[in-house]
């Protein structure tokens, strides 16, 4: 049911009843205005896409806190994180705004802003995927018709070049370690993350089959250590190389079963931040890869895995990437040079079949006859 009617004061007044049958209505300087707004509402009615227009009224910093606390699934360093960038990036901006007012033309605004301050690219798209993430939420819970930001133009992240080391550099790190030269193996040769290393029980290393039990994950939040599940909530077997069989097998001997396996020099967690300081920034400046980090023995694993003949499947396995695709977006430039030495082999295997055919009395050459027929 919608009416227009003309106010004492000149003024136009449309109204009209929603589904509930709660009677809406809004004032107009022109008829023409009034019947235009009430067009758009009887429209959305007949769609299904109508909102009540008191739901969209809720601004982002309300809803942001809404969605921030209904998030009981992620893992806690994710929502500090989604909690930091509300707070630092969105709320600033954004928080007194209702949802309803939000457009794509502001935010990309917003975006300008936020790069030409100096903010990473990286940053400013996670950033955008924060407030993308609360008005996805608000369309779900029927505040919003659709999320009037998707699509907006966000600034290209560069992807910072991956150093991949070879055996030897690997080993000559491993060596200017000292006596945490076998972390600097196991993660130069397993994949592992640092926070899945330093969470590693006795109990996890499985001596008969060479693996590496990944189960859980420790990370560091506002200075407290927290345990949880590895990154993509997987557990996974990790393969070790029989040369750490022996550092590995002398490090658990005698321990208990539950202790974590690699340790701080007190017997603590091990701590990214500490191991750096106290042994792997001068070890890498000794061999010469200064700026070297403790992630990037992580792509050395999966440099060394491909050159070894591991296929993107076997690699995905070892790194505990939720996809094969994801995989290859990280490593496709490894995977190439696999292929160069895909079309090496057959080649080889081409040429072999090729005398075999010789020998056997087939085809002799590309323009020359085969065999006759009978």
């Amino acid at each position: 049911m919608a009416s227009i009617a003309r106010r004492p004061d000149g003024r136009w007044r449309p109204r009209y009843r929603d589904a509930a049958g709660k009677e809406h209505s809004k004032h107009f300087e022109r008829k023409v205005d009034a019947q235009r707004w009430l067009d758009q509402v009887t429209a959305s009615l007949i769609t299904g896409t109508y909102i009540d227009p008191v739901l969209a009224r809720v601004t982002v910093g309300e809803w942001g806190a809404r969605w921030l606390d209904g998030h009981a699934a992620i893992k806690l360093s994710t929502k500090t994180r989604y909690e930091s960038l509300l707070r630092v990036h969105v709320l600033p901006r954004w928080g007194t705004v209702p949802v309803s007012a939000v457009n794509v033309a502001d935010v990309e605004a917003w975006l300008s802003q936020l790069t030409a301050s100096g903010l990473a690219a990286s940053s400013v798209r996670h950033s955008y995927r924060v407030l993308s993430l609360i008005l996805e939420h608000a369309v779900r819970a029927g505040r919003l018709p659709r999320n009037p930001v998707k699509g907006a133009s966000l600034p290209r992240a560069r992807r910072a070049e991956k150093r991949f080391l070879t055996h030897a550099q690997l080993q000559d790190l491993a060596i200017a370690a000292g006596h945490d030269r076998l972390i600097i193996e196991v993660l130069g040769y397993t994949g592992l993350r640092f926070g899945e290393l330093a969470a590693l029980r006795v109990c996890r290393v499985d001596f008969m089959r060479r693996r590496l039990e990944v189960a859980e994950s420790v990370t560091e939040i506002q200075g407290r250590a927290v345990f949880g599940t590895p990154k993509t909530h997987h557990r996974r077997s990790v393969p070790f190389p029989r040369s750490l069989l022996e550092p590995l097998t002398a490090l658990v001997a005698g321990r208990d079963p539950n202790e974590l396996l690699f340790t701080g020099p007190g017997g603590g967690m091990l701590r990214v931040g500490n191991f750096r300081r106290r042994v792997f920034d001068d070890a890498t400046r000794q061999v010469g890869l200064e700026g070297l980090t403790p992630h990037e023995l992580r792509h050395t694993a999966a440099s060394l895995a491909v050159s070894a003949g591991a296929n993107v499947k076997a690699v995905q396995r070892l790194l505990g990437h939720a996809s094969a695709a994801m995989t290859l977006d990280v490593y496709s430039g490894l995977f190439d040079d696999d292929l160069d030495g895909l079309a090496e082999r057959l080649d080889e295997a081409a040429v072999r079949a090729r005398a075999d055919s010789v020998r056997t009395g087939g085809i002799v050459s590309y323009l020359g006859e085969g065999p006759a027929r009978r």
